[in-house]
């Protein structure tokens, strides 16, 4: 990070931390975070894992949050609620009761983080309380993000399911980007922690309110207790001018289960960063899509430690570049000594829908013990020519066939969206993004 940009943060940081008095637990993080910042630095396109990334639009935004604002109504092209979820509306990453469920209206113990300053949610028995109240030293690698928010967000929300039941509880949790990025930035923060045996099912949508052109810096960060188990779907869909860096931290602890469908289709330009620690027996399913055109840029580094003997990974990704985008996924797998029994499999795909397009796929394995079981496989190339063909011969004009091949491409990752209306929902986006009215045939 260049010593123009550190001063610029550091100038916008002051500008607002007379709101927080650095005497308050909340106010110390804050500081503690913007200190860890400027000892760093945010990443460089020199830094291996973030070559792919567009940061040079840092040069040019505030990164100050945008003042509150309450929109009085959710966009209209917003699918509405699905039934069986509680959903939850955060604008510029603040709470909006007058768009939301009632706090504490699910079987989960549901708060807005406004003032919290980044305090943890306080943890669940038998958890492992690393997620939520992560040291900040953490943060300093390719979390570095995060730190960002931890400085500058001014609300958020946290999440806690503390008892096992027969049926998982279901929240839908919609963070609205409403700010010009020239009037400051977006901070949406989400907390979410688990006790053993604990179910949930979560939908989190980033999405924009208009037009206009914002900046967005969000954190998640999840701690699964011991046989917990996550059922989450990111659904990334900002408006194509809109600019976005995003980290998710995860531990899954022994014998819990996180499984992860990430569907990215929208931004300007889209920096995704996970970091997910599983514990001995946990299990990870991480699926994932990304479609880029225009000019979009869709960056995707995902780092998985197996720290505990027995875990398993599967990554799936598929990612389409068309126009003169850029989409791709560094998946990093690393086996810790004495993880023995790790079980993983890679499978990451891009197709090139473009001349001038790019698609880069990097599976990585670094492995520090025996006994395990580590495969991958990655490719990156132009539609099949003979299915094309094929599809051609039976009467097809070439741009529906385009068109139909990409749809079969994504739909490895679509198809495993386990809930019908949702995946009914994502599937209209794709059709509307694709351009072909003809695929809704097919739904």
């Amino acid at each position: 990070m260049s010593s123009a940009l550190t001063t610029r943060i550091a100038a916008d940081y002051a500008s607002v931390a007379a709101a927080h008095p650095a005497a308050d637990p909340a106010g110390q993080r804050r500081r503690a975070a913007i200190e860890a910042l400027e000892a760093v630095g945010l990443p460089g396109g020199r830094d291996e894992n973030w070559k792919y990334a567009n940061l040079r639009a840092l040069e040019r935004l505030r990164f100050a949050p945008a003042a509150a604002a309450q929109p009085a109504a959710l966009p209209h092209d917003l699918p509405g609620p699905l039934s069986g979820f509680a959903r939850y509306v955060l604008v510029d990453g603040v709470f909006a009761a007058a768009l939301s469920a009632p706090l504490d209206a699910t079987a989960a113990q549901v708060r807005s983080l406004a003032g919290a300053g980044g305090a943890a949610v306080t943890p669940a028995p038998g958890s492992s309380a690393v997620a939520a109240g992560r040291p900040l030293a953490e943060l300093q690698g390719d979390e570095r993000f995060a730190l960002l928010n931890a400085a500058f967000a001014t609300g958020g929300i946290g999440i806690r399911v503390a008892a096992a039941s027969a049926q998982p509880v279901r929240i839908e949790l919609v963070f609205l980007a409403s700010a010009d990025q020239q009037a400051g930035a977006s901070y949406p923060r989400l907390e979410l922690m688990l006790a053993a045996g604990a179910r949930l099912e979560l939908i989190e949508r980033h999405v924009s309110a208009g037009a206009q052109p914002s900046f967005v810096t969000g954190a998640v960060t999840i701690d699964l207790g011991p046989g917990a188990s996550l059922q989450h779907y990111r659904l990334q869909e900002l408006n194509l001018q809109s600019i976005l860096f995003d980290t998710l931290a995860a531990q899954v602890g022994q014998r819990a289960s996180y499984r992860l469908h990430a569907i990215m289709s929208g931004a300007q330009s889209a920096r995704a960063t996970l970091a997910v620690r599983l514990g001995e027996g946990a299990q990870l399913s991480l699926a994932a899509a990304a479609l880029g055109e225009r000019q979009q840029v869709q960056d995707t580094y995902a780092l998985v430690e197996h720290t505990a003997p027995g875990a398993h990974t599967v990554q799936t990704f598929r990612g389409i570049a068309a126009g003169r985008a850029r989409v791709a996924f560094n998946g990093k797998i690393v086996v810790h000594s004495g993880a023995h029994g790790s079980d993983s499999q890679q499978s990451l795909r891009g197709l090139l829908a473009g001349p001038e397009a790019e698609i880069d796929v990097r599976p990585q394995l670094e492995i520090h013990t025996d006994e395990v079981r580590c495969s991958h496989g990655a490719t990156a190339g132009k539609l099949d020519e003979d299915m094309l063909f094929y599809l051609l011969s039976r009467g097809l004009d070439r741009d529906s066939a385009y068109r139909l091949l990409k749809w079969a491409f994504l739909e490895d990752v679509i198809a495993q969206v386990a809930v019908p209306p949702l995946r009914r929902q994502i599937e209209e986006r794709l059709v509307g993004r694709l351009g072909d009215d003809n695929l809704r045939e097919l739904l």
